[in-house]
């Protein structure tokens, strides 16, 4: 499966191109509905995001900050990353270069 607890606090998910991105996302916030937890998006299958991506996105994050979680993305493509920096999510979200420096970056900041 996509989403995998890698550890207690932490939920790491491996996203991939829609029709799997909205299923994926669509687990993912149900599953934090019942225990939020810190989460890193790993974009590595993703090769570009529409309108309907970004509102899940919006709403994973709002989601997360309300119960004071952190929310990483790892890995995005040129692409991925453009449709970021044109809309200003890249002001928003913390994005990291993969998922090794997501998890070390979750960890250190909150002390585990």
């Amino acid at each position: 499966m996509a989403i995998q607890q890698w550890s207690d606090d932490i939920i790491v998910v491996e996203l991939n191109e829609d029709p799997q991105f909205t299923d994926e996302m669509g687990a993912l916030l149900d599953r934090l509905e019942e225990s939020p937890c810190d989460v890193v998006l790993n974009f590595a299958g993703v090769g570009f995001i529409n309108s309907s991506n970004i509102s899940r996105l919006l709403r994973l994050r709002k989601m997360l900050i309300g119960a004071e979680k952190r929310l990483m993305l790892c890995d995005l493509n040129s692409q991925v990353w453009g449709v970021f920096l044109v809309t200003g999510l890249d002001k928003i979200y913390e994005v990291t270069s993969d998922v090794a420096t997501a998890l070390a970056t979750v960890q250190l900041t909150n002390g585990n």
